[in-house]
C-alpha cells in the first residue's frame, strides 16, 4: 500500500495553541513533501461578538478583528516562508467548520489540518472542539487533527 500524496493543504488556524502547532506541523508535512499550504482564518460570532454589536460597538469589533487576523496570517506565512512553503492565507467570516469544509472543497485540498483544543481540566468549554469535530464528521478527504503541544 502506498501512502498517500498531499498536494495541497488547507490549515484551519485561530490564535490558540492547537491549532498554532496545527499550523507548525502543517508547514512541516508541506515542506517534507512540497506541498502548497492555504491557511484559513474564520471569524464567528461568537458570545463576546453578539455583545459587543449589542453594544453599538461595530466598528471597534471590525478594527480588532481585522488586525488580529492580519497578525495570525504574517504569522503563519512567515512560518511557511521560512520552510520555503509555497503558502497563501485567507480570513473568511461566517460559520468556521462550514466554511472550511466549503474551502477545502473549493480549493480542492487533499487533506484538511487542524488543532485538537485542550477539552481536559477546569476552566474548559463544552462547545470547545466542536468545529474540529463537525469537520471530521463531514470531511470528504483526510483530516489530520494536531494536539495541543503539551
Amino acid at each position: 500500500m502506498t501512502a498517500p500524496v498531499f498536494d495541497k493543504i488547507l490549515v484551519a488556524v485561530d490564535d490558540s495553541p492547537a491549532a498554532l502547532a496545527a499550523g507548525h506541523a502543517a508547514v512541516h508535512l508541506a515542506a517534507r513533501t512540497g506541498a502548497r499550504l492555504r491557511f484559513v482564518h474564520v471569524t464567528g460570532d461568537g458570545e463576546l461578538v453578539r455583545a459587543l454589536r449589542r453594544m453599538g460597538r461595530d466598528s471597534e469589533l471590525s478594527t480588532r478583528r481585522s488586525k488580529a487576523a492580519a497578525a495570525l496570517m504574517a504569522h503563519v506565512g512567515a512560518e511557511a516562508e521560512r520552510a520555503d512553503v509555497i503558502a497563501e492565507t485567507t480570513v473568511l467570516e461566517g460559520d468556521p467548520a462550514a466554511l472550511v469544509l466549503a474551502e477545502a472543497t473549493n480549493w480542492d485540498a487533499d487533506l484538511i489540518v487542524m488543532g485538537r483544543p485542550d477539552l481536559r481540566g477546569p476552566g474548559h468549554h463544552p462547545f470547545v472542539g466542536t468545529v474540529t469535530r463537525k469537520v471530521l464528521e463531514l470531511a470528504e478527504i483526510p483530516v489530520m487533527v494536531v494536539p495541543r503541544p503539551a
